[in-house]
């Protein structure tokens, strides 16, 4: 009998892996599903995107291998970006490395950087994959508590007393998923004091800066990050470009270097045509922006009205592509809250538990479902 290794015994299948499985099955067998647990853009790119596609697919180089460090171009209009959005300088040459997808980016920076033993910071509640990843190469989780009572935002003082000795690297990520909490410049500098102080890489993932957020910002905006971090960022939310797997990580040469050296032995390079997609993405104006944003208030103000028909308290100053809400007095499990849903109204929201134990008493919904059918939710209570 072949056996499995045994880091496999670390981790689970994914929650939305497996949860998805029985919502399609209760698709599958004709009822009316309205799927608002996963943060999966509903909306294509725009039609320049598209078009820069399908004029790439002819190009006589458009099939072979690309390279691992994608196209000079590409590089380039993530560099303009950053200046023009977050005024960072960053060299497209050394200091940005586009990713298939932010969270491969995830596993290569934890590759990269961690040996067996090592500790990694990871918030509580926050993105599943940290840990997962963490335990895949052999390290140990140490989990921080994100609390809504100081706004989701790390406690310092409970962190200066932990051992940090064999802390490694630090998770964060704002806008905080899936929260929504925003986050600053003046959390960004204490949390870069506090990587220094300890001598922690420190890595924000930023994939949801531009979804209802009119203040948008980056790690590397304070003075030396780039001497203790790095920020993923994506343009799966900010562009509808989720299936398409394009990101990026940014930092200084040396840190992007010992990214390159893992990613360069795992893949051949992102497909042409959907580097030319991205390009065009990366110059868009304003206005997309704007006219996305617009839409999703729209499906915000209806999706808060479902959670407060619901008996939930919303979390009113989160951003980006989910409403975080507080359950209703006396409900103690978020899971049994949502299943109850699931198979008798046929919504499916994520309870907040799957990230992580300070998740309990909350769920989440997704911004990626149509007015029409958030009002249907609403109607079928």
């Amino acid at each position: 009998m072949i056996t499995t290794a045994n880091r496999l015994n670390t981790v689970e299948e994914y929650y939305f892996s497996s949860k998805l499985r029985e919502v399609r099955q209760l698709a599958s067998e004709g009822k009316p599903i309205i799927n608002m647990g996963i943060g999966s853009p509903d909306l294509a790119p725009s039609k320049a995107v598209i078009d820069a596609v399908a004029l790439a697919i002819q190009d006589e180089n458009a099939h072979g291998y690309q390279s691992y460090q994608g196209l000079p171009e590409l590089r380039k209009s993530m560099a303009d970006f950053y200046k023009n959005n977050f005024d960072v300088d960053l060299n497209p040459n050394s200091e940005i490395l586009p990713l298939m997808g932010s969270k491969e980016g995830i596993m290569h920076i934890s590759l990269a950087f961690l040996n067996e033993g090592d500790q990694v910071l990871i918030p509580n509640p926050g993105y599943p994959t940290y840990t997962s990843v963490t335990n895949l190469v052999g390290a140990k989780a140490v989990y921080y508590d994100l609390k809504e009572s100081n706004n989701w935002e790390p406690d310092f003082e409970a962190l200066e007393q932990l051992d940090l000795s064999k802390v490694k690297l630090m998770w964060i990520g704002y806008p905080h998923m899936p929260t929504g909490a925003r986050g600053s410049l003046v959390l960004f500098e204490k949390l870069i004091a506090f990587a220094k102080k300890h001598n922690i890489l420190l890595v924000n993932d930023n994939p949801y800066s531009f979804v209802l957020n009119d203040n948008p910002m980056s790690l590397l905006q304070v003075d030396g990050a780039k001497e203790v971090a790095l920020e993923l960022n994506s343009l799966s939310k900010t562009f509808n470009m989720a299936g398409w797997r394009v990101g990026m990580v940014s930092g200084n040469a040396d840190l992007i270097d010992a990214v390159l050296r893992v990613k360069s032995n795992m893949d051949s390079g992102m497909f042409y045509g959907i580097q030319k997609g991205a390009i065009e993405a990366l110059k868009s104006s304003q206005s997309w922006f704007d006219s996305m944003n617009e839409m999703y208030k729209k499906r915000r103000v209806l999706t808060e009205q479902l959670a407060e028909k619901l008996g939930c308290k919303v979390y009113k100053e989160g951003v980006g592509l989910f409403v975080w809400a507080k359950l209703p007095e006396g409900i103690q499990s978020a899971e049994q809250f949502i299943d109850q849903i699931l198979h008798e109204k046929y919504i499916f929201i994520a309870p907040g538990t799957i990230f992580g134990s300070n998740g309990e008493g909350y769920i989440r919904f997704a911004l990626c479902v149509k007015e029409e059918k958030v009002q249907e939710a609403i109607d079928r209570f």
